[in-house]
């Protein structure tokens, strides 16, 4: 073991880091998740399905390391930042701006790694995903792990960022983050979770899986997924799951909402309420009986259907000869306003500096359906 001193105290580094396993399992034995210090990542999460039996839910590597060496980048469960999602251009300003100003001291250039070098994408070439966190504090059920932006990737000012991932009985796993900026910086942030409720056992996709989201409205986009300002009313539209439905009951009707030649969604819904203390959304699979309830600080998530995903799967996920696909998984991403930092007319101030602190926190229950 290594010992470094940080401002945050003094902390042991394994000899395996940044790929060292922290295992947080609650006391009822409802919830066991694995997480690593890179990304501050979630690896593995077992939770029982209505049989009792542990299932791991979501994506991931058998080979840890991949989260930063697999050139396909699919961003598996860990935090995402500085700015999550797409930034247009890789290009902001502040004060904000809707058109791209021309260089000097206030206007800022992320470099650009989504749509042939239209967008920044989820903080850039290496976002706070492919950062080493430290571990500074941990518990059998809690982990917290700090990370240090340094002006990172172009973006202004130094960030300071401790992220907290604790199990609970009954079913719940949370995740807060708090960070700190030097100078006026913006900051969004998402945890970047794959779901599959059934665990690739009686099932191949999410199509069947249940979704409740509780939202009358998604952000308008472009080819890129870049906002274009206006928001779109989901009343008559596959985007309406203000009523639970499958995620694949208006599958038909999804052409090209994800992208030209995309099948599904890869789509920003905002809240219609704050989703603090009752679930914004849940999801839920009639197959393991799992049941999944989200509240949320955020006023907005995203839901990506996964159309793009081409990687081996776990073996426990019967890898690694078969892959996760298209449609195998749904991200969900609880986020804010994307791209506000080049929307001005939403009014959304993702702004931070000295004296305002950024905050982020989800908590996710589970349960069973029969």
């Amino acid at each position: 073991m290594v010992q470094i001193g940080l401002a945050t105290g003094v902390v042991d580094r394994a000899p395996d880091w940044p790929f060292d396993v922290t295992t947080l399992t609650a006391p009822d034995g409802s919830v066991t998740a694995k997480f690593v210090s890179f990304g501050a990542t979630m690896t593995e999460l077992w939770v029982k399905d209505k049989d009792g039996k542990p299932r791991d839910i979501i994506l991931g590597y058998d080979d840890n390391t991949e989260l930063l060496t697999d050139p396909a980048h699919p961003v598996f469960n860990p935090i995402v930042g500085r700015y999550a999602n797409r930034i247009k251009n890789g290009t902001f300003s502040i004060p904000i701006t809707k058109d791209p100003q021309p260089d000097g001291p206030n206007v800022y250039h992320i470099p650009t790694n989504d749509h042939d070098g239209q967008d920044t994408l989820h903080g850039g070439i290496f976002g706070w995903d492919r950062r080493n966190w430290t571990i500074v504090e941990k518990s059998k059920t809690s982990v917290t792990y700090f990370h240090l932006d340094e002006a990172d990737e172009g973006f202004p000012g130094t960030v300071k960022a401790f992220a907290t991932h604790t199990v609970e009985n009954g079913g719940i796993l949370r995740t807060t983050i708090h960070a700190t900026a030097s100078e006026k910086t913006p900051i969004m942030l998402t945890q970047h979770v794959y779901w599959n409720l059934d665990a690739f056992e009686g099932s191949e996709n999410v199509l069947g899986h249940k979704l409740h989201v509780d939202a009358s409205r998604v952000i308008a986009v472009d080819g890129d997924a870049i906002p274009t300002g206006p928001f779109i009313e989901v009343e008559g539209t596959p985007f309406d799951f203000r009523n639970t439905q499958a995620i694949g009951a208006r599958w038909n009707d999804t052409v090209d909402l994800c992208g030209a030649g995309c099948q599904g969604y890869d789509n920003c819904w905002i809240y219609d309420h704050t989703e603090e203390q009752k679930p914004g959304l849940t999801l839920q699979s009639d197959v393991s009986g799992i049941r999944l309830d989200v509240t949320t600080n955020n006023p907005a998530v995203q839901v990506y259907t996964a159309y793009w995903l081409d990687t081996p799967r776990k073996k426990v996920h019967g890898g690694p000869s078969l892959n996760y696909t298209k449609w195998s998984a749904v991200a969900i991403e609880q986020e804010g306003y994307i791209d506000a930092i080049n929307t001005p007319e939403w009014h959304v101030d993702q702004i931070y500096y000295p004296g305002r602190d950024f905050h982020w926190e989800t908590t996710y229950k589970f349960s069973t359906v029969h």
